[in-house]
C-alpha cells in the first residue's frame, strides 16, 4: 500500500474532506476522484488553492466553502519539512494561509511527504515563507530581517508573485530554528504579516513515501499533548 493509498483508507468514512494543494495532495486528489466515482459515494471537499480546486472539478468531486461545512473530517495536504515531534514547514508551493485554515478546520490533518522531506529540526532545509500584504512588503521585510531572518520576496520574471489571496510571499532564510513557536509568535506580531508556513502541532498523521510511486515507508502518529 502507497501513502496516497494509506490516506484514501483513512478517510474512508468522510463526507467532508480538506484538499491541500501540492504534488502529494495532487496524486491523493486524483486517487479520490477515482474512488468516488467507481464507489459513487459523495465526500464535498474545501480546496486549499485554486490549482487544487481545479483538479478537484476535472475529478469529479464536490467542491463547497468552508461556510457550507460545520467541520471538515480529515484533510490530506503535503509538507516541506517534518520534524520529529510532526511540526511542520509548509507554503513552499504558496498555498500557505488557505492550508492552515483549512487544516485548522478539521478534526484530523494527515500528511502525505516524501523522505526527503524529514528534518532532525525545522528549517533545516532553510527557507520558511511567510504571506504578507502587499502594502506591508518593506515595512515586513525589514522587521523580519531584524529578527535574523534573510527575507526575499518571491518574484518571477521580475514580477512580485502574488497568492490567491492577493499578497506577496517573502521567503525567510533560515538554519535549524531552535524555538519554532517563539519565531511563530514574533513573526505574526509583525503589523502586516498574514501568515507563516510554520504549522505547529497541527498534524495528527505523518505518511511517508518513499520513491516516485510515493511507496509508504512508515506511519507517523502525534502522540503527546494534543492539539494546540
Amino acid at each position: 500500500m502507497n501513502a496516497v493509498e494509506r490516506a484514501l483508507e483513512l478517510t474512508r468514512e468522510a463526507t467532508a474532506l480538506g484538499l491541500g494543494s501540492g504534488r502529494a495532495a495532487a496524486r491523493f486528489v486524483e486517487a479520490l476522484g477515482a474512488r468516488l466515482s467507481a464507489t459513487k459515494a459523495r465526500v464535498r471537499g474545501v480546496a486549499t488553492s485554486e490549482e487544487t480546486a481545479r483538479l478537484a472539478r476535472e475529478a469529479g468531486i464536490e467542491l463547497v466553502s468552508l461556510a457550507e461545512v460545520n467541520t471538515l473530517d480529515a484533510t490530506v495536504d503535503g509538507a516541506d519539512e517534518v520534524d520529529p515531534r510532526l511540526d511542520l514547514i509548509k507554503g513552499w508551493g504558496r498555498a500557505l494561509l488557505r492550508e492552515k485554515v483549512v487544516a485548522a478546520a478539521s478534526r484530523t490533518l494527515i500528511i502525505i511527504a516524501g523522505e526527503e522531506k524529514l528534518v532532525p529540526a525545522l528549517g533545516h532545509r532553510g527557507k520558511l515563507p511567510v504571506e504578507v500584504l502587499p502594502f506591508a512588503l518593506a515595512f515586513c521585510e525589514k522587521k523580519l530581517r531584524g529578527l535574523g531572518l534573510e527575507p526575499k520576496a518571491d518574484r518571477r520574471d521580475g514580477k512580485l508573485f502574488v497568492t490567491d489571496n492577493g499578497n506577496h510571499i517573502v521567503d525567510c532564510g533560515t538554519g535549524p530554528i531552535a524555538d519554532p513557536r517563539r519565531l511563530e509568535e514574533d513573526i505574526r506580531s509583525i503589523p502586516g504579516v498574514v501568515g507563516t508556513g510554520l504549522f505547529l502541532g497541527m498534524a495528527d498523521v505523518v505518511l511517508i513515501g518513499k520513491g516516485d510511486r510515493m511507496e509508504l515507508a512508515d506511519e507517523m502518529r502525534r502522540t503527546h499533548g494534543g492539539k494546540r
